[in-house]
């Protein structure tokens, strides 16, 4: 069993089915091929002990008298008694030993030398009237015939097995040519046959293949050519009727999701863009409120900063909002060589600046790292990490900015030593307005609006990078590459 888990299984269904048909195939022949072997074996053994029947013990008789039957004995009355076929065997047993024993050759009879171990086998043979197989150690197997002579001794009479077991080899070695031949012939026959028959199977298989490597997930999506309708009756054909349904239901989901998502994302940066304007209005009234050189009750001055702060933040809200937008529309970004040392010593700067309370750690390559892109971009994407860390971790909690360089690729890990994320929302951390309920810990100084680590992403994928998240309790780790090609 173990022998047959080692062998290699075919993995196509066109494999299978053509290793399955020779399966077959040499099971038949190889029973075929038995029973044939067992029947001729079988038929010229019987015809074997038919001629020993008709011999009878007559040469095993004359042993004794060298040639000359007496009349207690079944002897030829008319002369000599040896006139048997060349091989004949012939044994005398008195009181259960071989005294004689001898065997026709071409040539005349010749006595036989038995040994302790013959003289025993030819002792065992039971005089009740049926043939037996033994193997003597001059002779090799002979079929032999036992039957008690009129003076109480025992006469043995063999014919050699010799020309059955070489008919019956010879059937095998026929056999085993016939058969090899036509499995074969029949092999190769039956892979083209199941090749033709699968041949519809095969271009369903084509076409499924170039929709999975279609880009479903992004854009407006044009489906390959259906698969071609051979039978309808058949399986392949119904299933390739099928298919083509599907892909049919496939197209039209995709047109209506594309055509609702460049809606969303028109909706979006027209929002975006028309609401700038009054909320940067809102914002400069109340700034000039705010400058106002006469007396301002205290709760209209408090009232007048929360509209500057809050307008400020809605302001920010919708400039990432409209870069979602513009992203998310394919728009090129800038491709000229950034030196991103440089931008994350800059963040790392401003970051502890806007969070002294935490311990800020930077390590950076002795040289300068170069990566194609938008420095501007990726300023905001780096500003955006170090927020994250800052804006959702207690107070004292350490962030280590790493920048590492490999041979195709420039990798940048933001780590931080708090609480973690939770874990139920690591999976949608990077989709917009995500928010857990709750601070990673009580003591995390503030939050946004969901759309920080979405901004990351997209401007990481607008530069062919990719950016991953670990997280457990006492380590998050947010790390970025991005390609130096």
């Amino acid at each position: 069993m173990t022998f047959l888990r080692r062998l290699p299984r075919p993995r196509t269904l066109r494999a299978r089915l053509t290793v399955g048909l020779a399966v077959l195939l040499a099971i038949s022949c190889a029973a075929v091929g038995v029973a044939a072997v067992i029947e001729l074996d079988g038929f010229l053994t019987r015809r074997l002990d038919q001629q020993l029947g008709d011999v009878g013990p007559r040469f095993a008789a004359s042993l004794e008298h060298k040639g000359k039957a007496p009349d207690d004995h079944d002897g030829d009355e008319h002369g000599d008694d040896r006139r048997q076929a060349t091989g004949t065997f012939g044994a005398r047993l008195v009181d259960g030993t071989a005294t004689n024993a001898a065997v026709v050759r071409s040539t005349g009879v010749r006595d036989v030398t038995l040994t302790a171990e013959d003289r025993r086998r030819l002792a065992g043979i039971p005089a009740d009237g049926d043939a037996h197989t033994v193997r003597l150690s001059t002779l090799h197997s002979y079929r032999v015939l036992a039957s008690k002579g009129l003076d109480g001794d025992v006469l043995i009479t063999g014919l050699p097995l010799e020309p059955v077991q070489a008919a019956v080899h010879r059937l095998e070695l026929v056999s085993a040519i016939v058969f090899g031949a036509a499995l074969t012939l029949t092999g190769v026959a039956g892979a083209l046959w199941v090749r033709w028959s699968l041949r519809p199977l095969s271009r369903v298989a084509a076409t499924a293949t170039r929709v999975a490597e279609l880009p479903l997930a992004s854009g407006e999506v044009a489906l390959p050519s259906r698969a071609p309708e051979d039978d309808p009756r058949s399986e392949v054909g119904r299933m390739a009727g099928a298919f083509n349904r599907m892909l049919g239901h496939v197209e039209d989901a995709l047109t209506k999701r594309h055509a609702s998502e460049e809606r969303l994302r028109s909706f979006a940066a027209d929002a975006s863009h028309e609401l700038r304007t009054p909320v940067a209005s809102v914002r400069g009234h109340a700034e000039l409120a705010l400058l106002h050189p006469g007396p301002v009750p205290p709760e209209i001055t408090r009232a007048l900063e929360r509209i500057a702060a809050e307008s400020s933040r809605m302001g920010e809200m919708v400039d990432e909002m409209l870069l979602l937008a513009r992203l998310d529309a394919g728009r090129p970004l800038e491709r000229r060589p950034v030196d991103l040392t440089m931008l994350v010593l800059d963040a790392v700067t401003d970051a502890r600046a806007a969070g002294p309370e935490h311990r800020w750690t930077l390590d950076l390559p002795e040289e300068p790292v170069t990566v194609p892109g938008d420095a501007h971009r990726l300023h905001q994407l780096l500003a955006n990490l170090l927020a994250n860390a800052r804006l959702h971790t207690p107070v004292g909690t350490k962030v280590t900015v790493t920048l590492e360089q490999t041979d195709t690729s420039a990798v940048l890990k933001v780590h931080d030593d708090g609480p973690g994320i939770p874990e139920a929302l690591q999976p949608g951390v990077f989709e917009r307005f995500t928010r857990a309920e709750h601070r990673r810990r009580p003591g995390a100084v503030g939050g946004g609006a969901g759309l920080g680590l979405s901004i990351v992403a997209a401007v990481a994928e607008a530069h062919g990078g990719e950016v991953a998240l670990e997280s457990r309790p006492g380590s998050t780790t947010f790390t970025l590459r991005l390609s130096t090609g």
